[in-house]
């Protein structure tokens, strides 16, 4: 297993140059929150925006948008209903991040469809929840963007075909080959490990705990490595979601100290100070 230390988080969080502006820290579409999951995609958002991204969007039902800009006037956002600005925003932005709070039915698999087909080979795509139970269920076509995969699981096994006792370094290396080439994988589990597809090792956390089992918390860790992705070019994007995941966890393991459980909104709220903690390296 590679080493998550403290050069690999300086190497990633570094200063903002002084002459730098909102467009330099990321465009980042987040597409998620239908009836009756609006609250993930709005902590998806708050973990994006806390984490640095200059420019976050939001395509969510429209009676979310309400409850999204009371938690987080930063972000903007449309109702997914909205076909056209939908495919404008698409072209726009340079990370996509779809899934947060998405049913999984007919008209969501219309909607995957829509942001595969638009996405091109210089964007970033995080499937995340509901988009990676409809892409495991219909098998559509990869699209041409850098994929970074954000699963459970539940979700691996059906994505892999692998069963849950075969998730070993050796099976789960082989799986990702099936994959487009340099896809990201965030295996969430007991300690959750980070691939990417053609490499021989992975990364793996030794921070978090049963404190984090709380709903959200993965919304906001895909929201993180949405933030993160958009940012630090210096380092390799397998490198930006790996810092990013390691963060989620280990902002939770020192709120742990004094609570007994930690939640996904309370992390977002460390998540500036703690990488001020790393880049002043203290």
């Amino acid at each position: 297993m590679k080493k998550i230390d403290q050069a690999l988080l300086k190497k990633v969080i570094i200063e903002r140059p002084r002459s730098s502006h909102k467009g330099d820290y990321g465009r980042l579409l987040l597409i998620g929150g239908t009836y009756p999951y609006g609250g993930a995609i709005i902590m998806a958002a708050l973990g994006a925006v806390r984490s640095g991204t200059g420019l976050v969007t939001v395509a969510t039902d429209k009676e979310n948008i309400p409850a999204l800009h009371s938690h987080l006037p930063e972000a903007m956002a449309f109702a997914l209903d909205d076909k056209q600005l939908l495919e404008q925003q698409l072209q726009k932005a340079g990370i996509v991040l779809v899934g947060p709070g998405l049913v999984d039915d007919e008209r969501e698999e219309q909607l995957l469809q829509t942001v595969f087909h638009h996405l091109n080979q210089d964007q970033t795509l995080i499937l995340d929840g509901g988009a990676l139970s409809i892409l495991a269920k219909t098998g559509m076509k990869f699209p041409k963007a850098q994929l970074v995969l954000t699963p459970h699981q539940r979700e691996w096994q059906v994505l892999s075909g692998l069963d849950l006792d075969s998730h070993g370094t050796e099976e789960t290396r082989e799986a990702l080959l099936r994959f487009p080439s340099g896809t990201i994988l965030v295996q969430k589990g007991l300690a959750t490990r980070i691939w990417q597809a053609g490499q021989v090792d992975c990364y793996q956390l030794s921070v978090g705990g049963p404190y984090q089992a709380t709903g959200g918390m993965g919304d906001t860790l895909a929201g993180m490595i949405a933030g993160f992705a958009g940012q630090f070019p210096q380092a390799s994007l397998y490198e930006r979601v790996t810092v990013a995941t390691y963060l989620h966890s280990a902002i939770a393991q020192e709120l742990a100290e004094d609570n007994f459980v930690v939640l996904p909104t309370t992390i977002s709220q460390h998540i500036p100070a703690f990488m001020k903690k790393i880049q002043k390296g203290t």
